[in-house]
């Protein structure tokens, strides 16, 4: 009997598994972790120039898409606040939440604490955007110190992780034809099938947009993509 997706996860890793019940999660909220989409194609130029990081991204040397993101996160939690900066604030006990999102969490609660104690010295109960900001670059330059061992065992992860829905590894049903470059819609309903969720088409379809930015369903979700998605969603940090 062909294995389904399932059964595959339940030989493989606890992390795999942890996939499979991410986007189980996801199937039933009908939603993925929220991607700002790319708006439709307008007649344009095809060359669209990059953006480029601020001031503040390149004192701390991390590029615009990394600025992007944190400025996306933080604004999940922001409040406005008179006397501070257009991002307004966070509360401090979200700061934790807030690195989470980013895939950059505390390593321990002596770091966390360090981190409010940095940000919030005076114990006020909020953290403003720049010091935020930096604790964020120092986290991304020390993940990416992090060692070609580390890099590796994510990278086996991630591919594991994208076979359950791509074939790769053998198994039956829409998987049967063998490993791909992109997760398809009829990936996500076989998932959804094997995870015994009900989802409507027009809900898969609008996770395929919100994983590749828009790009449409017919692209599917190519890996990089795919790994995103999880990262966001905290299956890997």
């Amino acid at each position: 009997m062909a294995e389904t997706s399932g059964q595959k996860a339940s030989q493989r890793g606890p992390r795999s598994r942890r996939v499979v019940s991410v986007v189980g999660t996801a199937l039933r909220r009908d939603s993925i972790p929220a991607k700002r989409r790319a708006p439709p194609p307008a007649a344009a130029p095809p060359d669209v120039p990059r953006p480029r990081a601020s001031k503040l991204a390149k004192e701390h040397n991390i590029s615009a898409h990394e600025e992007r993101e944190i400025r996306e996160a933080f604004s999940l939690f922001a409040e406005p606040m008179k006397g501070y900066s257009k991002e307004g604030v966070i509360p401090t006990a979200d700061v934790r939440s807030c690195l989470v999102a980013l895939g950059i969490p505390p390593a321990s609660r002596q770091e966390q604490a360090e981190f409010v104690e940095i940000l919030d010295p005076e114990g006020e109960g909020f953290v403003a955007y720049e010091p935020f900001f930096a604790i964020c670059a120092l986290k991304y330059h020390q993940r990416e110190q992090g060692g070609a061992g580390a890099r590796d065992e994510r990278r086996r992860e991630v591919d594991e992780a994208f076979g359950l829905f791509t074939g790769a590894g053998g198994g039956g049903g829409a998987a049967a034809a063998g490993p791909r470059d992109v997760i398809t819609m009829a990936d996500l309903k076989r998932v959804a099938g094997v995870l015994r969720e009900d989802v409507k088409d027009e809900v898969l379809r609008d996770m395929i947009l919100e994983a590749n930015g828009g790009a449409g369903v017919g692209k599917g979700v190519r890996k990089d993509e795919f790994e995103e998605v999880m990262r966001r969603a905290g299956v890997w940090r």
